[in-house]
């Protein structure tokens, strides 16, 4: 018998679809979920745009220019986050030597 990988099922723009996930990454994916949703309906509503397929295209394009111009200048918001980890551990390691002092 082979475990059947974690997973759950998610609407967008009324098409349900069953997706490969962890349970501790499901409330992230569901809000990926609905910010593409809102995305597809905002372009859907412009009316300019037919077709799912379309819609889906201009959204997926929407969305990796917002992305891409989240480096601002000199800032890269992947190289932050990168940086907040590392001295997120720094500081748990440091209180965690604190710890054993008492």
């Amino acid at each position: 018998m082979s475990a059947e990988p974690a997973g759950m099922q998610i609407s967008i723009m009324g098409r349900e679809f069953r997706v490969a996930c962890a349970p501790d990454e499901q409330k992230s994916l569901q809000e990926a979920v609905d910010y593409l949703n809102r995305k597809m309906q905002e372009i859907k509503d412009q009316g300019k745009i037919n077709g799912l397929d379309r819609i889906a295209i201009m959204a997926a394009l929407n969305i990796s220019h917002e992305f891409l111009t989240a480096k601002v200048g000199s800032f890269d918001v992947s190289e932050f986050k990168r940086r907040m980890n590392s001295i997120e551990s720094t500081l748990d390691q440091a209180m965690a030597d604190q710890e054993k002092l008492f």
